[in-house]
Formats: C-alpha cells, sequence, structure tokens
C-alpha cells in the first residue's frame, strides 16, 4: 500500500525566485561591503591590541550575518504581502498557502539557525577565552580601582595608588584586574576592544597585549552617580620599554613612603598637624572637586561648595550635624557620609591617607 505524503503542496511560482535571485544578490554586496569595512582605519576605532583585531573579525562575521538575515526576512515580507494580497475575486472564504507540518520547510529552518548558533558560540567562545584565561609569561599585572567619579591604579613595585593616566609598555602582555571602591562601574578600552564591570568586593581579570604606541581612552559605561561622564581618564601606551620604565621609576620615587595596607574607614584618630594646604589643595582637584565647588555653601554640585566651611558663621554645623571645625571635618572625611545630599565615600573608598586627610583640612582651613 503506497505511503502518503503527508507534506502540503507548496507553490513556488517564478516570481519567488526571482525575488530570492534578487535577495542573493542584496546578500553577497552586503557582505562584500562588511569585509571590505575596516573599522581599525577610523581615527576613533584604531586596533591597539591583542585580541582588538579578533573582536572585530567577530563583529564582522555578526554585521555580515544581519545583514543577510535582514534582507532576506525583509524581502520575503514585502514579497509575500504583495504575491498573497486579498484580491477583489477571492471568495470570502479564501485561505492562503498552509505550509504547517510542512517537514522539509521545518527540517532547514532548524538546521540553519542552529548551525549558524553553533559557528557564533564557537568563534565568540575562543576569543573570550584568551581574555579571560591566557597566561601570559614575562607580563604586566595592573590593577584599576572605580570610583565615583575617576579611576586609580596599583602596579608592581609601586607603594599605595596611582592617580595618574593608566601607563602601559608596547608589546609587554597586560593581566588586568578591575574592581570598584563604591558603586558598580564599567572599565570598556575601545581601542582594545576590550570591557568589564567594575564591581565592590568583586575582580574581573582582563588580557590583552598592546600593540600600537598612543594615547586611548578609558569610558565608564555603566550609570554610576550624577557625575558618571566625567570619568575620563586615558591609557598611554609607551615605546621603548625603558620609556615605561622611566615612568614606573618615578612612581616608585614618589610614592616610596606610601602605605600599600588599604586604611579601614572610622577607625583611629586622625593626627592634623603638619598639614599641608598646598598639597591638600591638589587632593582636593583629584579626589573632591567632582562633587565640591570651592564656592558658596549654595554653589552645590552633589554635596555643598565648601569656601570658607570651617570659618562660615551661617553655617556652624557640617552636613552631619558637627560643629564645622577641622577634627570634625576630619571625621566626615575619615568615615564619610550618606544624607539627602547623597553619598560622600569614606576613606579607604576615596583611597586617601590619614596624611591626606590632613592636608585636605589644611586646604578647607585656609578656605576664609
Amino acid at each position: 500500500m503506497a505511503v502518503e505524503n503527508r507534506d502540503p503542496a507548496v507553490h513556488l511560482d517564478r516570481g519567488f525566485w526571482l525575488v530570492t535571485a534578487l535577495l542573493a544578490v542584496l546578500s553577497a554586496l552586503a557582505v562584500y561591503a562588511t569585509i571590505m569595512w575596516h573599522p581599525e582605519n577610523m581615527p576613533q576605532l584604531p586596533e591597539a591590541a591583542i585580541p582588538a583585531d579578533q573582536v572585530d573579525q567577530l563583529f564582522k562575521f555578526l554585521t555580515a550575518s544581519a545583514a543577510v538575515i535582514f534582507i532576506y526576512v525583509v524581502g520575503y515580507l514585502v514579497y509575500f504581502a504583495i504575491a498573497f494580497r486579498v484580491r477583489a475575486s477571492d471568495p470570502p472564504d479564501a485561505v492562503g498557502v498552509q505550509i504547517h507540518d510542512h517537514h522539509q520547510l521545518e527540517l532547514w529552518w532548524t538546521i540553519i539557525p542552529t548551525v549558524f548558533t553553533i559557528v557564533l558560540a564557537i568563534f565568540s567562545v575562543k576569543i573570550w577565552a584568551g581574555v579571560q584565561f591566557a597566561s601570559p609569561n614575562n607580563g604586566l599585572v595592573v590593577e584599576a580601582i572605580g570610583h565615583q567619579w575617576f579611576d586609580d591604579f596599583r602596579y608592581p613595585g609601586v607603594h599605595g595608588i596611582v592617580t595618574d593616566e593608566m601607563h602601559l609598555p608596547l608589546g609587554v602582555p597586560v593581566t588586568l584586574h578591575v574592581t570598584s571602591s563604591d558603586v558598580i562601574h564599567s572599565f570598556w578600552l575601545p581601542s582594545m576592544r576590550i570591557k568589564a564591570d567594575m564591581i565592590p568586593g568583586m575582580i574581573n581579570t582582563l588580557r590583552f597585549t598592546p600593540t600600537r604606541a598612543g594615547t586611548y581612552p578609558i569610558i565608564c559605561t555603566e550609570f554610576c552617580g550624577t557625575l558618571h561622564g566625567t570619568m575620563n581618564k586615558q591609557v598611554v601606551v609607551i615605546e621603548p620599554q625603558a620609556n615605561f620604565d622611566k615612568w614606573l621609576a618615578g612612581w616608585k620615587g614618589k610614592n616610596k613612603n606610601a602605605s600599600d595596607a588599604i586604611p579601614v574607614a572610622g577607625t583611629g584618630t586622625v593626627n592634623l598637624t603638619g598639614g599641608d594646604a598646598a598639597a591638600g589643595q591638589k587632593i582636593f582637584a583629584q579626589k573632591c572637586s567632582a562633587c565640591h565647588a570651592v564656592g558658596p555653601f549654595s554653589q552645590k554640585i552633589v554635596g555643598p561648595g565648601l569656601k570658607g566651611v570651617l570659618h562660615d558663621p551661617a553655617h556652624p554645623k557640617l552636613v552631619n550635624g558637627e560643629a564645622a571645625n577641622p577634627e570634625d571635618a576630619a571625621k566626615i572625611l575619615q568615615k564619610g557620609y550618606d544624607g539627602d545630599m547623597g553619598h560622600m565615600p569614606n576613606a579607604s573608598q576615596n583611597g586617601i591617607s590619614d596624611k591626606d586627610i590632613a592636608n585636605l583640612v589644611a586646604y578647607l582651613n585656609s578656605l576664609k
């Protein structure tokens, strides 16, 4: 007995094949345009590290694939809307071509997306594994700590933190550990094509090798507060190695007396003797100016203006209700503050030492 063919009849006329041929030509042009596009030649997107070239190839593959899918889906949608539109001569109960349970169609629209997904997974996981798990020999390990609203860095052999831009030697593999001292930030090096979230209490690791000397932006892509847009430090790739060694030696000398210990907020009493107002002004510009203006109390950014904060009869108290004197100002710098005006990081979160606090208080006390 003959076996019944359960696949419904599907009639693909000459118009369908002409449209398919046109879509194939358009898809080929889109793929060719994607292959010929070189993002690394754009001034804003140079390939400045390994694996930037691999990431670009992945994005070109995704772009070409998305273009082909878009062209076929929209092309067939338009064609079928025209070819199978309702005509005046159609009976009221007319039904279009039915393809439900068409085994061949269901087979192919299952196989093609599955193969595409597997290829994409292999391509992307291979790149991701290199960024996450590569073990470079004789490389440089750097730590980046995000704050509201700036980044600090730690280098091997340098005490304390480096508040300069991030400097890296050309051609040396880099293992970069990123974390945050306060809220979630995101550390993105677009020219290196790498990015990782900076999460308090967690360390994320990125591995790359700078291949092009120059200065490139570091961008925070996680909204982290009112001045998120001001997190705009840079990475400087230096050649030759001797120039990087000279820069690193400069920071070793500058920080030779800095402490490697992470200060615990709110413990002990800060000795304000010997505070240097000039040094405090520099620290204020680095650590405080994002939230405080050197202006009257009413000139608020996040917190109030601090000009004359310790000498203003109209404001005899600080935001925490304590007296406006050097000792209580030091307590706020040490312990931080949370209130109606927002969050002020403590000394540990802000990366400042007791000496820094003494210098800051001396500077605030000079603003009369």
